[in-house]
Order: structure tokens, then C-alpha cells, then sequence
């Protein structure tokens, strides 16, 4: 690969994920042409239906395009087998939704370190990285708690926890101030911009808050039927605001 391609961590060409539903063909992401940069933070915005979820999962590795082809971070999806996918799931990618998807019979500390008991990672390096994830989502004192016991801005402070905790490369986030009020939703983006900026995370994030997503992703894209439309706003990086730490706690 040459140099501007290695400074990339997204490239998609000529992507399509086509679906037949009866005798219709559902143009669901349609040719899209897609680079983002390493470092990057990128919202992506398009009113439901537009394909940017579906867009999403198929950068995600949760889904195959039918067409095209995506290369994250020098490794061409279509390339991978299933667990080859996996791996890249684990270890390339994390991923925040709009639903939480924390498990209610486990405590913060368990739903955390999940991710990297699936990726074999020792006992004694697990403990270390959930203190690191929790400090840094402002939730070191509530990992005993369980998820019926937080906020829903806890919550989502957890799921982003979880999808930190393998240190990742790349940060995918579908609509994840969806299920918050405007204040928490605001704090998560904020966090999102922090770590973006003090880790060099490349984050992608799907949303239909234009305003937020003004405020604090480096570049805007937009998404209709299935297409980027409109010019790309050029990169003007926003220097990340500091997410206040949670005094004191600790898991011991």
C-alpha cells in the first residue's frame, strides 16, 4: 500500500448492500465511495432509512456488501472469514449503540470486562484495563452497581467503557445519544470528542442530531437513499474538552 493509503482507517469503494424483499430490490446502501482518515471523527447524519446504520454494520464487519469492497486499517473485509471478522471485531473495532445492551445480571465490572474474556486476555491485565475504561467514562466508584442501578447516561458511560476496554483503533457509534436526554447526550459526545482526541481514535458516528454533531465531530457527512450526498464538509478539528474524572472509587 502506498503512504496516503496507510493514513487512512476507512476506505470504501463503490459499496452496496442490496436486499430482495418480494419482487423489490431495497437499494439499501447504494455506491458509496468513502474515506476517513486516521484520528478522524466523522458523523454521519440521514433520516431514517437513509442507510447509514446499514453503512455502519458493513464497516463493522456485521454484515458483507454486495457489491464493493471496505479496507479498515490495511484489511479488506471482504477478504476475512468469519473468524478472521470476529477477531476484527474484538481487536479493530469498538462499538456503541443506541441501546445499551448491558447484561442486567451482571455488574458493571462483568458487563466491562466481557469483551476481553471473548478475546482470551488474562485475568491480571482485565482488572487493569476496566480500572483504566471506568476511570475514563467517569465511572470508577460504580462498578459493583448493576445497569437497573444507573442512569441512562451511566449506562451509555458503560456501554462506551465496554467498547474501549480492548483498545481499539476505530470507534463506531450508532446513535448513541438516541435513548438520552439533551444533557446526557451532550456529555457522551463530549467524551466521545475527548477520547477521540487524547487517545488518536478514529470514531464514525451515525446520528440524526445535526446540532451536536456540529459541535463536535471533525467533518459531516450526509446520507440519502442509500448515497453520500451533498459536498463533504472539510476537516476543522474541534480541540476536545476535557471530561471531568470522577473522584476517588476504584475497584479495591
Amino acid at each position: 500500500m502506498n503512504s496516503a493509503h496507510d493514513e487512512l482507517a476507512i476506505c470504501a469503494t463503490q459499496v452496496c448492500r442490496h436486499y430482495v424483499m418480494g419482487q423489490a430490490k431495497v437499494r439499501a446502501v447504494d455506491g458509496v465511495d468513502l474515506k476517513i482518515g486516521r484520528g478522524e471523527f466523522v458523523a454521519l447524519l440521514g433520516s431514517s432509512g437513509s442507510g447509514k446504520s446499514t453503512l455502519l454494520n458493513l464497516i463493522a464487519g456485521l454484515d458483507r456488501p454486495t457489491a464493493g469492497n471496505i479496507v479498515v486499517h490495511g484489511r479488506d473485509l471482504a477478504r476475512l472469514t468469519s473468524a478472521e471478522l470476529a477477531g476484527y471485531r474484538r481487536e479493530i473495532v469498538g462499538m456503541v449503540f443506541q441501546a445499551f445492551n448491558l447484561i442486567g445480571s451482571m455488574t458493571l465490572l462483568e458487563n466491562v470486562e466481557l469483551p476481553m474474556r471473548f478475546a482470551e486476555v488474562e485475568r491480571p491485565a482485565r482488572e487493569q484495563r476496566v480500572r483504566e475504561a471506568l476511570q475514563r467514562v467517569g465511572l470508577a466508584s460504580r462498578w459493583q452497581h448493576r445497569p437497573a442501578e444507573l442512569s441512562g447516561g451511566e449506562q451509555q458511560r458503560a456501554a462506551l467503557a465496554r467498547a474501549l476496554v480492548n483498545r481499539p483503533s476505530v470507534l463506531l457509534a450508532d446513535e448513541p445519544t438516541g435513548n438520552l436526554d439533551s444533557h446526557n447526550g451532550e456529555e457522551i459526545l463530549r467524551l466521545i470528542g475527548e477520547i477521540n482526541g487524547s487517545l488518536g481514535m478514529t470514531v464514525l458516528m451515525v446520528t440524526h442530531e445535526r446540532a451536536l454533531a456540529e459541535r463536535f465531530a471533525q467533518r459531516i457527512l450526509v446520507m440519502a437513499d442509500g448515497k453520500l450526498c451533498g459536498p463533504e464538509a472539510p476537516p476543522a478539528p474541534v480541540p476536545p474538552q476535557p471530561f471531568p474524572a470522577e473522584a476517588g472509587g476504584g475497584l479495591g
